[in-house]
């Protein structure tokens, strides 16, 4: 079930061009599409803002059948196809990413609907509908471009050949074999609209498909799985804001954990955590630049709260928007309220700076030496954790309830010291300040194992005091505080895989409902890369290789992924495409590559 009977989330399909992107379902709807950058307003809304947030479509007239649907193989562009009668319909599209040094909009969605067989009748709508009150634009025409305007911000739509699309007015063409319909959309803020021709742009597409097929070349061959990765690096570059090298979380906000439930969030803002596992994924698959660049945006991001590192932060590093929500929005699947801002930016997450830090480690392991700012921002984290560590925090999940001592983030905690100990080994450090970390680790880690392990269960659990697991624990045979092969390890990653299990591959990240929120949720999905990166970490790599196949069974027909998924049903949960599912699979990937045997 989608937005007023339409697509499920699994259904759309991404288009991006690393500084927006927009959702399209199978029956050719721009569902959400964001103006200027991913975090910008909604210009198209309708997946969660109902009809009146707006939709631009090209499809078949009908109803039609998809008979295909795929990206071109290591690209961006998106191909579908439809039977319509005795003829074929096809629509291809794609954003522009490459427009340094040339006079082109920032942001340029080229669409091309084609025939095949016989004339086929298609339908155009064209409903911009701009930010939170959902409104129309004044419009006027430049030539034969139609310009849509609101104060600051413009698009502008041509056709060729031909012309009269009205705004908010559906209407049709005719699609005639060897005479494709190209439509080019435009988007100006604060700044001139500059025009472009359709048959230029779809140009420039086809050059921007030869960057992506060069950038998808030069992973490494000898991954497992090699498609699935190269799609989810894709994905990541795609979400990945380029003016700064900052990746979101997702391009959406408010898709539902829940159907018709409240735990409704916007993810379209970088949370440090996501964007470190992120650089490990880069790096292992021989993407040096895009590991290198996380790290430069968090320099720029960190320097005004340094030591403290905020959970998430927005694209250019300001404190994120507090959240709110829209009013008269409907929600995906009446999922309300549709959030704007989001309330984790002032919460303590310990974990985050385990994950920052082991970021730096990672570079200093290929070779990579940190400067001197990087090397003193990653001190300051680990002096912060070694002061802090004690304390309870909000955890990984991001629980709206009281602080807790979670288990994982006390891990993360451990590992910051230990990585930051690691890196001292090549990098100039105080003595004081060496041992401050030894006595810090130790301490961490000998309270953690007495505190937070189940002893007659042979597992460590959610957080001191409880019996509730984690599936986050997952990450043990990584984290190196226990040898991988030890029973604590081993006796972990077998209670979760028994007691958070939702079925077949799929897990649930804790106990359903126990997070101070009413209502429960589907499967985590990067859980599930989590237990394969464990299986493979701890020597049972064909169990690994096979679970591995069974969640790729599980994407959706584009290899995209989000954050859950509805164990009854196989339906995607949760803000769409999701950085950390992805980024997890390429980690899950990598420990299948590196595992013995």
């Amino acid at each position: 079930m989608g937005p007023d009977g339409g697509a499920r989330i699994g259904d759309y399909g991404l288009l991006g061009d690393t500084r927006t992107a927009a959702l399209v379902s199978s029956t050719g709807a721009v569902d959400w599409f964001c103006v200027p950058r991913f975090d910008g307003e909604p210009v198209f809304g309708r997946l969660v803002g109902g009809p009146p947030a707006g939709t631009f479509r090209l499809g078949p007239v009908g109803p039609a059948p998809v008979v295909e649907r795929r990206y071109h193989r290591h690209t961006a562009t998106l191909v579908t196809t439809w039977q319509a009668g005795g003829a074929r319909l096809t629509l291809t599209e794609a954003m522009v990413a490459e427009v340094a040094g040339r006079l082109l909009p920032a942001t340029l969605l080229v669409r091309r609907l084609s025939a095949e067989g016989a004339a086929v009748e298609a339908a155009v709508e064209f409903d911009p509908r701009h930010g939170q009150q959902r409104r129309p634009p004044r419009v006027r025409h430049r030539g034969a471009a139609l310009v849509c305007e609101w104060g600051p911000l413009a698009l502008s739509l041509a056709r060729a050949p031909g012309a009269g699309v009205v705004p908010g007015r559906p209407t049709s063409v005719t699609v005639t074999p060897g005479q494709p319909v190209t439509f080019v959309l435009a988007v100006a803020h604060r700044e001139p609209l500059v025009l472009v021709d359709p048959d230029a742009a779809w140009d420039l597409l086809a050059g921007d498909e030869a960057r992506w097929r060069a950038w998808s070349a030069e992973t490494d061959e000898s991954l497992p799985f090699r498609d699935a990765v190269v799609r989810s690096l894709l994905t990541l570059r795609l979400l990945t804001y380029s003016p700064s090298n900052a990746p979101v979380a997702a391009p959406t906000t408010s898709l539902p954990e829940a159907p018709g439930g409240v735990r409704n969030w916007d993810y379209r803002y970088v949370w440090p955590r996501d964007a470190s596992i992120g650089v490990a994924a880069f790096l292992g698959a021989g993407k040096r630049p895009e590991a290198h660049g996380f790290l430069a945006w968090l320099l720029h991001a960190s320097r005004l709260q340094r030591p403290r590192l905020p959970a998430l932060l927005t694209l250019d590093g300001r404190h994120t928007p507090r959240e709110r929500d829209l009013a008269g929005w409907s929600g995906y699947a009446g999922s309300v309220p549709v959030r704007s801002g989001n309330g984790a930016a002032d919460q303590h997450q310990l974990d985050g700076y385990g994950w920052v830090v082991d970021a730096a480690w990672v570079l200093v392991l290929a070779g990579h030496r940190l400067s001197s700012e990087t090397w003193r921002t990653m001190r300051g984290f680990a002096d912060l954790v070694a002061h802090r560590w004690s304390e309870p925090d909000a955890g990984i999940w991001e629980v709206r309830d009281a602080p807790a001592h979670h288990v994982h983030s006390k891990l993360m905690g451990w590992l910051a010291l230990d990585r930051a100990l690691r890196i001292a080994g090549t990098h100039r450090i105080p003595a004081k300040q060496r041992l401050r970390w030894e006595a810090a680790r130790e301490a961490v880690a000998a309270d953690v194992r007495t505190r937070g392990f189940d002893p007659a269960r042979q597992t460590y659990v959610r957080a001191y005091g409880t019996t509730d697991l984690d599936a986050a624990l997952l990450l043990l045979p990584v984290i190196g505080i226990d040898d991988p092969g030890s029973p604590r390890v081993l006796g972990t990653v077998a209670a979760i895989r028994r007691e958070l299990s939702a079925g077949g591959p799929l897990l649930y990240r804790y106990p359903p409902g126990r997070d101070g929120l009413p209502g429960t949720e589907g499967a985590f999905l990067p859980c599930s890369f989590w237990l394969v990166q464990a299986l493979a970490g701890t020597g049972r790599r064909a169990e690994a290789v096979a679970l591995f196949q069974e969640l790729l069974d599980r994407a959706g027909p584009l290899g995209l992924f989000a954050e859950e998924m509805d164990p009854a049903t196989g339906a995607y949960l949760g803000n769409y495409p999701q950085t950390l599912t992805h980024a997890a699979l390429i980690q899950a990937a990598l420990a299948i590559r590196d595992a013995p045997g």
